[in-house]
């Protein structure tokens, strides 16, 4: 099975008021239809994910995923486009810097997410970088360079993304956005993405003035002189306070403030090697080393020891604890926990597959009930299982005394093309958030598998 699940962001109640008052944005004229945004971005983006260090870490991409999904929901019905499909990946690279395609898909740097004080900090950049996107900014610029074609400005993209200036990272070449001669905010389009931006993060519940404080970060970490950036994408003057103003015409009570969520993905962050700079990552892929970040760790073998009858307990942070068969080893940097045989799992740039074993983790949960949360996990699962049957029956069980589902699902293992049993249990934590258990076992073997699997699920503890 492979595994990488897009997961929602945790509801917060909040009240928000956005009045008339609220600063009225009208998208600049563009001779491009969405169709062709959509287009543009998706070549872009390929060519993108080739030649940047993607993170292949669950913990991480489910983190911003939430993120990106809340903000998605929050844009107003008048700048939706039906055509734009919005995704969001994370790049290993140190510079605190975000970009977004035309059309929907969005690359947040690790470092972004490192200097990052809060999440609305994050969700600050992030809701920038998506009003660029529902204002069509990118050819709505590149409409008044008649003289191009559509090809020619999607390779103008990846040339400023990517490669830069000699010896210049991304985040020297663009400011939340795109460096190339066609693609340029000025800054009448800058103030329109901050106000629509602030906007976006109110109707998400996020306090605006909070990507104020994170551009103030970006501006200080400069130097005196500001990024470098700023010459390509010029600070609109007193940026700070017409968001700050906006805010206040906005009005949200009891914004999000800092999440377990973040806690997590930041602690998660600092215990990786250090993030190289984009200089380093794209000169590797130059090089050949490819752009994704691949543990390349495990393989798959045609035999696995069955199951010990002896047991070890894991102590997974302040979170839970949970035993598992002597013989199955904790695998380091699976987006979740998983724990498998020798030569039941690999880590590939498609995500990790594993073909026995157990995978532990917490999905973001927009509190819903539980049955429509373990529905929206499946879901998210089937995104990268393609093959993934429906679930059998919900039966209600319980996860160390909370009241739990159980379900069976059949899938095509990507790694042995044979058929699979999916096992999968779900409950809801304290804090709303859904915790699962996914057992893996080729069709032949369920029944040894069956009553580790059990016993793995009645081992698991809480610790809050």
């Amino acid at each position: 099975m492979k595994t990488r699940l897009l997961v929602a962001s945790s509801l917060v109640a909040v009240s928000v008021a956005l009045g008339a008052a609220q600063t009225q944005i009208v998208p600049p004229s563009n001779k491009y239809t969405p169709e062709q945004d959509v287009q543009l971005g998706r070549d872009a983006a390929a060519q993108a994910r080739q030649q940047l260090p993607i993170m292949n870490d669950e913990s991480v991409t489910s983190y911003i995923e939430g993120i990106g999904r809340r903000l998605v929901s929050a844009i107003p019905n008048e700048l939706r486009e039906p055509e734009f499909h919005y995704t969001f990946e994370a790049v290993n690279v140190r510079e605190i810097n975000a970009f977004a395609l035309p059309g929907g898909p969005m690359f947040v740097n690790r470092g972004m997410i490192e200097a990052a004080h809060s999440e609305g900090e994050v969700a600050g950049v992030m809701a920038h970088e998506l009003s660029h996107v529902v204002l069509r900014h990118g050819t709505a610029q590149a409409s008044k360079a008649t003289k191009y074609e559509l090809g020619t400005i999607a390779g103008a993209i990846v040339g400023a993304v990517i490669g830069g200036r000699v010896g210049s990272g991304v985040a020297q070449v663009t400011q939340f956005g795109l460096g190339t001669a066609f693609l340029r905010y000025g800054r009448d389009y800058e103030r329109q993405a901050d106000l629509e931006g602030a906007q976006i993060m109110a109707r998400a519940g996020y306090d605006p003035r909070e990507m104020a404080r994170m551009f103030d970060t970006i501006k200080k970490q400069g130097g005196a002189g500001g990024p470098e950036w700023l010459s390509d994408h010029p600070d609109p003057g007193k940026r700070s306070d017409y968001i700050v103003a906006e805010a206040a015409k906005l009005r949200v009570e009891n914004p999000i403030r800092d999440t377990a969520g973040f806690t997590r993905v930041k602690s998660h962050l600092a215990s990786l090697p250090k993030a190289p700079s984009t200089e380093q990552a794209t000169a590797n892929a130059k090089r050949g080393g490819g752009g994704t970040q691949p543990a390349n760790s495990g393989r798959i073998t045609e035999r696995v020891e069955a199951p010990s009858s002896q047991y070890t307990q894991y102590n997974e942070g302040d979170i839970f604890s949970v035993s598992v068969p002597s013989n199955w080893r904790e695998l380091a940097n699976s987006g979740a926990v998983t724990f498998a045989p020798e030569g039941a799992y690999a880590e590939t740039n498609a995500g990790s597959i594993f073909t026995h074993g157990v995978e532990l983790g917490i999905a973001r949960n927009e509190a819903h009930d539980l049955q429509t949360a373990t529905g929206e996990l499946i879901a998210a699962l089937r995104q990268g299982n393609p093959q993934l049957g429906q679930p059998s029956n919900y039966r209600r069980t319980s996860l160390n005394g909370q009241t739990a589902l159980q379900t069976s699902m059949t899938n095509i293992s990507d790694a042995t093309r044979r058929e699979e049993v999916i096992q999968m249990v779900t409950c809801q934590m304290r804090d709303g958030n859904l915790f699962y258990a996914i057992a893996v076992a080729p069709r032949d073997q369920v029944s040894t598998y069956q009553s580790v699997f059990q016993r793995v699920i009645s081992s698991i503890r809480f610790a809050r």
